[in-house]
């Protein structure tokens, strides 16, 4: 039944990230133009320079703001991959039927006696 729920998981935050690709592109986008923007900045030392950059870096960061659903898309990404990772998981389950019925005490004994 675990399998099945991320199944379902998994799904629906494919589709949402699939269908969220061009705000996350947008968002991509505006944050490379707000880093060259930041950078080109730091560099001029022109007061007009540092305007223009400053307005460049203005509008890009309006429009990495306006992205909200890329935020979306990002969040479906990290639960896809969350549920990629738990699909992996194998259960690691030892089961040691012994026909001697001491065993387990055996071990249990050795146990105690390490402490």
């Amino acid at each position: 039944m675990k399998k099945f729920g991320l199944f379902i998981l998994g799904g629906i935050a494919a589709i949402v990230l699939l269908s969220h690709v061009g705000p996350m592109i947008g968002l991509a986008i505006s944050l490379a133009i707000l880093y060259f923007a930041f950078k080109k900045f730091m560099k001029t030392d022109s007061t007009v320079g540092k305007v223009i950059w400053a307005i460049i870096g203005v509008l890009a960061l309006t429009a990495s703001a306006s992205n909200v659903p890329a935020i979306l898309g990002l969040v479906a990404a990290y639960i896809l991959y969350v549920v990629i990772k738990n699909w992996k998981k194998e259960k690691h389950q030892v089961v040691t039927e012994s026909s001697d019925p001491f065993t387990n005490f055996e071990k249990q004994w050795a146990e105690l006696n390490k402490h």
